[in-house]
């Protein structure tokens, strides 16, 4: 089992899409680590020697990953809610900050749909 930075990384997996279960490795910055650590893209992570492993957390580094991006994007956001931009509202208010549209779209922030029931209507008209 190959863990690093604190992941525990899928053994039967190249190591190119291994390293991108990493909070903040995706696939162009994988490649670009690897090249790093001079190591074959294709190789399984099982098959990793401790040596490989050793220059592949050298390379990680110098790159924000897992707590430390975590931490930095938690305070970005943070600091736009305190000094009250538009996006930090948005953020506060768990909308889209980025221009969409959110009378039809845009479900995963606003949650299920609501619909408004005729039974109510027609109560309210017979008292």
């Amino acid at each position: 089992m190959v863990r690093i930075v604190g992941v525990d990384l899928p053994p039967n997996k190249n190591v190119e899409i291994g390293l991108t279960y990493i909070y903040g490795i995706g696939s162009s910055l994988s490649k670009e680590i690897l090249v790093k650590a001079g190591i074959d893209p294709f190789r399984k992570i099982k098959d990793l020697s401790d040596a490989d492993v050793v220059a592949i957390r050298d390379a990680i580094k110098g790159f924000p990953v897992e707590g430390d991006l975590r931490r930095d994007i938690s305070m970005s956001i943070k600091r736009l809610m305190d000094i009250g931009t538009y996006r930090g509202s948005r953020h506060r208010k768990g909308l889209p900050g980025r221009g969409q549209r959110t009378k039809t779209n845009g479900r995963t922030k606003r949650g299920k749909r609501k619909t408004v029931g005729l039974g109510k209507r027609k109560e309210e008209e017979k008292t």
